[in-house]
């Protein structure tokens, strides 16, 4: 009788401790992917606008090698059916890098990343993947990407050329709700994050049909509007900016504090 409780405790602890490292693993993947989509941002609005963004793209994808690290460094936790039952425990972070590895890839090639180059890049270099990748995890990491996307969006308004490529945005982030959509009954969660999306693009829509309507009341060249356009942005990025950075400091000094 003892021995069966024995058995019974390891075997609890075991799971505990493996659930608990996994937790950890998905923080730290969390933390490393939205880094990767601050450094994204901060690469293409600082850069030439004529600039490949294929440059950042790259930059971005070196960085999220620490994450694939990572992964690879769980595999043996995910072996066979462990990937089933830890599956809560490693989804969150595994949805933050999917956002970021297709926001990375939305600059380069203006698609969005397939599922089996997601599967791949979660994969060792002879092919056999660390585990296996569902369908709602990668369905819900690319519903986060519209957010990235409106925020990609009106940045790039203040910059030469940029209302066209605000409204290069808008169209694709229009057409991935529409997609999202029939999936929304099958997905859970995926109506939730629908919700945000509608929001995002309507902020898109808003910000470029504004730059529009002003627009036409100016008897002005494009290059001349986008001027005017950048000069009024520049203040309030450089405020929001500020305040986006005061806000990290207070959020990375409460980690520290925890």
């Amino acid at each position: 009788m003892n021995s069966s409780f024995d058995s019974f405790r390891a075997h609890l602890d075991d799971y505990n401790d493996r659930r608990e490292r996994l937790i950890k693993a998905s923080r730290d993947v969390t933390n490393l992917s939205k880094r990767t989509i601050f450094l994204l941002h901060r690469l293409v609005l600082e850069s030439d606008p004529d600039a490949p963004a294929a440059i950042a793209a790259e930059r971005g994808r070196e960085k999220l090698k620490e994450v694939q690290a990572i992964y690879a460094s769980l595999q043996p936790e995910l072996v066979g059916d462990r990937f089933w039952r830890y599956q809560r425990q490693v989804s969150p972070g595994l949805q933050e890098y999917i956002e970021a590895l297709s926001f990375a890839h939305y600059l380069e090639h203006k698609s969005l990343v397939t599922f089996d180059q997601v599967q791949k890049s979660l994969s060792n270099p002879d092919g056999v993947p660390y585990f296996p990748l569902t369908v709602s995890d990668y369905l819900l990491g690319l519903s986060d990407l519209t957010g990235e996307l409106m925020r990609f969006a009106i940045s790039a308004i203040s910059q030469r050329g940029g209302r066209a490529k605000a409204a290069e945005v808008c169209t694709f982030v229009r057409a991935c709700k529409a997609d999202f959509e029939r999936m929304t009954p099958y997905i859970r969660d995926l109506s939730k994050k629908q919700t945000v999306t509608a929001q995002s693009l309507e902020k898109i829509e808003d910000a470029a049909y504004a730059i529009a309507v002003r627009g036409s009341e100016y008897s002005l060249s494009q290059e001349s509007l986008d001027d005017i356009v950048a000069q009024s942005l520049s203040k309030f990025g450089h405020a929001e900016g500020t305040r986006t950075r005061w806000k990290r400091d207070e959020e990375n000094e409460e980690e520290e504090n925890v």
